[in-house]
């Protein structure tokens, strides 16, 4: 359903970055209304949905189509704020690797949300550092954390789903009435949830039918098919892991729960929170087969999210462009 009178792009107050069109598609299905297009000036190369969530007027972009990694996001983001300055905050929001491990039993098609520690904002860049003698390697720096609307916004949610107030697979089966064509691309995959030993390398197969089912790691049944949403650290960079061992490394070194590429390039100049699907567990196993599915429960997850903002808090909060001002960057 199109909005029947065009805003002006000083309306939209809510940045919706995605790394993939397949999340951009599970983001638009999450809107209640999609609004016409506005023009844009000629140094804006990124293409938008416009829409909202409620009262939240929402602009949605993609990274262009191959170009992934941190600095790619940050250009569309200075791009997204310069084009539509009312912008308080962003949501970066698609799929991720999985980082299971005796702190978060973390499965396929679980939802994985940056929450700051006392020593991290949420996200840590792994890959910024100094390499020191004997090849050891030293995390520097600390990126920002998210706006305080939306971590307040976080602990009201975090409330509604511990006393059993959830809607995000009621999102996820709207899907099914907004567009019946492509719901199964969204939908959870009939694929077992495999989760393998470190030490076990896939094989040149692309799926895991030839795998040593000898060699899973053996975990009980949850009793449903939900996801469950964990709060805590995703690793950044601009590197894609596909080495269980690097994986447990990560968990091991900084005790992050999930694995993606884009988030790092935000988080100082975009106030943002990340919120990831799991579509892989970052090993040699890894298919595309959970992606739709996992990018669905993030975009659903979001919304969710949105419907606690409040809107006379939005307008409160200081817009991204002018964080962006100052940490030093010109729009």
């Amino acid at each position: 359903m199109a909005a029947r009178t065009p805003l002006s792009h000083d309306d939209y107050t809510v940045g919706w970055i995605c790394a993939l069109p397949l999340e951009m598609a599970a983001a638009k299905l999450m809107l209640d209304a999609i609004h016409p297009g506005l023009p844009l000036p000629l140094t804006d190369q990124n293409t938008y949905i416009l829409g909202n969530i409620r009262e939240h007027n929402v602009v949605i972009a993609c990274l262009p189509s191959g170009a992934y990694g941190t600095i790619s996001a940050a250009t569309v983001a200075m791009q997204l704020l310069s084009s539509f300055p009312s912008i308080r905050f962003g949501l970066m929001v698609g799929i991720g690797g999985g980082v299971p491990s005796s702190r978060a039993d973390i499965r396929l098609g679980d939802i994985v949300v940056s929450q700051p520690t006392d020593t991290s904002g949420g996200v840590t860049q792994y890959d910024l550092g100094k390499a020191l003698s004997g090849g050891q390697f030293q995390r520097t720096g600390m990126l920002n954390r998210p706006p305080k609307i939306l971590l307040t916004a976080l602990s009201t949610l975090q409330a509604q789903h511990l006393s059993g107030v959830s809607r995000v697979l009621e999102f996820i089966s709207d899907i099914q009435v907004k567009a019946p064509s492509t719901a199964a691309k969204f939908a959870r995959p009939n694929q077992e949830d495999c989760l393998y030993q470190a030490e076990y390398e896939h094989g040149a197969s692309n799926t895991c039918v030839n795998c040593d089912r000898s060699k899973l790691i053996p975990r009980p049944s949850r009793g449903h098919e939900g996801p469950v949403i964990h709060y805590g650290l995703i690793a950044s960079a601009n590197q894609v892991v596909k080495d269980s061992k690097r994986r447990d490394q990560l968990a091991h070194d900084f005790g992050v729960y999930c694995v993606e590429m884009e988030a790092a390039g935000l988080m100082n100049d975009f106030p943002c929170l990340v919120i990831r699907g799991i579509c892989d567990y970052a090993d040699s196993h890894k298919n595309k087969e959970w992606q739709g599915y996992a990018a669905a429960v993030a975009a659903a997850y979001a919304k969710d999210l949105l419907l606690v903002v409040p809107t006379n808090q939005i307008y409160r909060t200081p817009t991204a462009r002018e964080t962006w001002t100052h940490a030093g960057e010109t729009l």
